[in-house]
C-alpha cells in the first residue's frame, strides 16, 4: 500500500463523517427522494465528465453488469435512501452511529459466503465497535421512536450485502466508470420513487442548504464512493467495512458542531469505542496489505 492509498480512509472518513450534518441541513428544505434524485444524479453524471476527460474505458463486460445492477440497487440506492429517512427519525449522531453497525453485518456475512478468515486485530475491533454502538443506540430504543433504529440498521445491512455482492461477483472495468453507473443506477431507483411520491423542489432555497448540497454531491458523493469502491477493491470485504468504523465519529463530531447535537458520556464511551475499532482495523487492512507473498 503506497502512502496516498493509506491516506484514502482517514479522507473518505472525514468526506462521509461532514455529509451526515450535511444531508440533515439539506433535508430541512429538500424532500427525501428529491435529495437523492439530485445528489445521485449529478454525482454519477460528474463521475462519467471526469472519466470522459481523463481518456478511461466506459464500458463494462456484459458479465459484470448484473452485480454492478446489484451493489448499485443496494451500496447506493437502498443505503443512501434508507440513511436519510433515518435522518428525519433520529438525531444526525445516532443515525450515523446505528448506520455504521454495517461492519458488524459484512464480516459475518463475509464469514458465512465468502469464508473470510477473521484476524485477532478484527475480532477486537468488531467488538469493540459492537459495545460503541451499543452505547450510541440505547437512547433511540428508550425514546421509543423505533424507525430511527430501524431504517439506519436496514441501511446498514443494505450495505453489507452490497460489500460482498461485490466480493463474491467482482465488477470488471474501470472503478470510475463502475461507480459512476452504480450512482446513476441509484439515481433511477431515487427518481422512480420521486415520482410515485409527488414529491417536489422548493422555488427557493437557503445559502447553508445549497453549500451543503454543493458539498454531498462533489464531494461526499462523487469523490468519496470513487475512493470507497477503490478500497473495497484493494482490502478483504470486512477489513473495508472495518475502515469506515471512524466515519460515524467524524459523524458525531461534525454534528455537533454544524447541528448542535450534544454527546452524553455514553455517548463519549461509544465514541471511543468505535475510535479504536478504526484504528485496529486500518492496522490490520495495512498488515494485510504490506505483508510478503508465501
Amino acid at each position: 500500500m503506497s502512502k496516498r492509498e493509506a491516506f484514502y480512509p482517514v479522507l473518505l472518513a472525514l468526506l462521509w463523517g461532514f455529509n451526515w450534518p450535511a444531508v440533515k441541513i439539506v433535508l430541512g428544505e429538500v424532500p427525501v427522494f428529491v435529495l437523492r434524485s439530485i445528489g445521485l444524479t449529478s454525482a454519477g453524471l460528474l463521475l462519467l465528465g471526469v472519466a470522459l476527460l481523463m481518456g478511461r474505458r466506459l464500458l463494462v463486460p456484459s458479465a459484470s453488469w448484473p452485480a454492478l445492477a446489484l451493489a448499485g440497487c443496494l451500496n447506493i440506492a437502498a443505503f443512501n435512501i434508507l440513511s436519510a429517512f433515518a435522518q428525519l427519525n433520529t438525531t444526525t449522531s445516532r443515525a450515523a452511529i446505528l448506520t455504521y453497525t454495517m461492519p458488524i453485518w459484512s464480516t459475518l456475512l463475509a464469514v458465512m459466503v465468502l469464508r473470510e478468515p477473521v484476524g485477532r486485530d478484527k475480532l477486537v475491533a468488531l467488538a469493540a465497535g459492537a459495545a460503541g454502538v451499543v452505547l450510541l443506540a440505547l437512547p433511540v430504543l428508550e425514546s421509543g421512536r423505533f424507525l430511527g433504529v430501524i431504517m439506519p440498521l436496514l441501511s446498514a445491512f443494505a450495505w453489507a450485502l452490497g460489500i460482498v455482492v461485490q466480493k463474491k461477483w467482482p465488477i470488471e472495468g474501470d472503478p470510475l466508470a463502475t461507480t459512476a453507473y452504480q450512482l446513476l443506477i441509484g439515481a433511477v431507483i431515487a427518481i422512480l420513487c420521486l415520482f410515485a411520491t409527488g414529491q417536489s423542489l422548493p422555488g427557493t432555497l437557503s445559502a447553508p442548504v445549497l453549500g451543503a448540497f454543493a458539498f454531498h454531491i462533489i464531494g461526499a458523493t462523487s469523490t468519496a464512493y470513487l475512493l470507497w469502491f477503490t478500497i473495497l477493491d484493494r482490502n478483504s470485504a470486512s477489513t473495508s467495512a472495518l475502515l469506515s468504523f471512524a466515519v460515524p465519529v467524524v459523524g458525531v463530531l461534525s454534528a455537533m458542531l454544524l447541528v448542535g447535537d450534544r454527546p452524553s458520556l455514553a455517548d463519549i464511551a461509544g465514541f471511543a469505542a468505535i475510535l479504536f475499532a478504526a484504528g485496529l482495523a486500518m492496522r490490520s487492512s495495512l498488515r494485510q496489505r504490506n505483508a510478503p507473498d508465501a
